[in-house]
């Protein structure tokens, strides 16, 4: 036998060896399964309800935000309180330098007494002219005139009067005092500065934080879906029903005190498509700080939903895909939509699944479409678990 013949023989018996080999391949199952069928744990479909949360950024203010300015010219004397101190209503904040005022003062009490002398000059001088009147001696006249005088004595003591008011009062100006109870701000100006009524910058603010306004804002669509079914004859009486409301501080703990919603504005933002919403929360130790910002935390009770536990999914371009068992026990990947929300380890399906229908709990990644599986039905309790509040959400 030549050597093309010896290479031609040996080539066919490698073919037969391949045929023979995949012909005793057992049926059914993945190579190398010997013929079984591989267990997966899965789980029936159900309903429970649930809570969801949305977050919403936010900056804080005070209730009450009150800029402190000085109503004269003057130098600043005196600071008597900090930068971030409580101050009470009508505690004195600043002194300015009072010596200029002061003089004036003096000298407008210096000026109602010469007015108030002229007066009493003109009173004596009207009531001897009227005698010599009524007595023919001197004309009508004469008593006109000095009873214009003293007119014009008592309008220049009232003038001088209201002066010296003024000067008292800008006397008291020199003491600036809180208008409000709230936390001091920053002092743009030290003892020295030189501050008058026109000055740009205020002194400081005082900042009423016994509560603290949150303001955020929702798009129409979600506004429109916080509110609607809710009774009540106006937006007030709405918000009144709505549930309380959870604030997450900028280090990402929860502020312990729970808020409520309180107003909405009247308009939509034409250009941005959004509700301002105003949240308020007790504030009575003072944690919170105007300028401050968090994280608004809304709870929506979910009734009758199914909830699946992550694991049991996979994403492929943005969408959401399980294993349901099908006949003979074949698996099938099914799409499905969820709301990704704080729920622990575990996803809402709003679509995709029945109730009843079972889905592979694990093992998912090594699955492909009518694969033959044997499933065991497990048990993994309540799915509502929320995340610990310190966790971000994504919305």
């Amino acid at each position: 036998m030549n050597l093309k013949n010896k290479i031609g023989t040996v080539a066919l018996l490698l073919v037969m060896g391949v045929a023979i080999s995949c012909g005793n391949q057992p049926k059914g199952g993945q190579p190398g399964s010997a013929g079984k069928v591989k267990e997966y744990p899965v789980i029936a479909i159900k309903t429970q309800s649930t809570t969801l949360f949305k977050d919403y950024p936010t900056k804080l203010q005070g209730q009450q935000t009150v800029e402190i300015r000085s109503r004269i010219t003057g130098y600043i004397e005196q600071i008597f309180v900090d930068e971030g101190a409580f101050v009470k209503k009508g505690q004195v904040l600043f002194r300015l330098n009072a010596n200029d005022i002061q003089a004036t003062v003096r000298s407008a009490e210096a000026m109602v007494k010469v007015a108030e002398a002229e007066v009493k000059l003109a009173e004596v001088n009207v009531s001897k002219t009227r005698p010599l009147v009524e007595k023919n001696i001197i004309s009508k006249f004469e008593l006109e005139s000095v009873e214009s005088t003293q007119k014009s004595k008592e309008a220049q003591l009232a003038q001088t009067k209201a002066n010296l008011e003024n000067a008292k009062a800008n006397l008291q100006y020199t003491l600036i005092t809180s208008p409000a109870e709230g936390t001091i701000g920053n002092f743009p100006f030290r003892v020295g500065s030189l501050v008058s009524s026109s000055t740009t910058e205020p002194l400081t603010t005082v900042s009423n934080t016994v509560n603290m306004y949150a303001y955020f804002s929702f798009n129409e669509k979600e506004f429109l879906t916080l509110t609607k079914g809710i009774e009540g004859k106006n937006q007030q009486e709405k918000f009144a029903k709505l549930p309380n409301v959870s604030l997450v501080m900028a280090d990402n703990s929860l502020y312990e005190q729970a808020g409520r919603i309180e107003t909405a504005s009247g308009l939509i933002n034409v250009q941005t498509g959004a509700v301002n919403v105003r949240a308020s929360f007790p504030n009575g130790e003072g944690i919170l700080r105007s300028g401050g910002s968090g994280t608004i935390r809304i709870p929506q009770l979910m009734d009758s939903v199914i909830v699946i536990p992550q694991k049991t999914s996979y994403e492929l371009q943005g969408k959401h895909f399980v294993y349901v068992v099908g006949a003979g026990n074949k698996v099938r990947n099914t799409e499905i939509e969820v709301l990704v929300g704080n729920l622990k380890d575990s996803y809402v399906v709003t679509s995709g699944l029945n109730i009843g229908d079972q889905i592979v709990l694990e093992g998912i990644a090594s699955l492909r479409n009518d694969t033959e599986i044997k499933p065991k039905l497990a048990e993994i309790g309540n799915l509502s678990e929320n995340m610990s509040p310190a966790k971000p959400v994504k919305n």
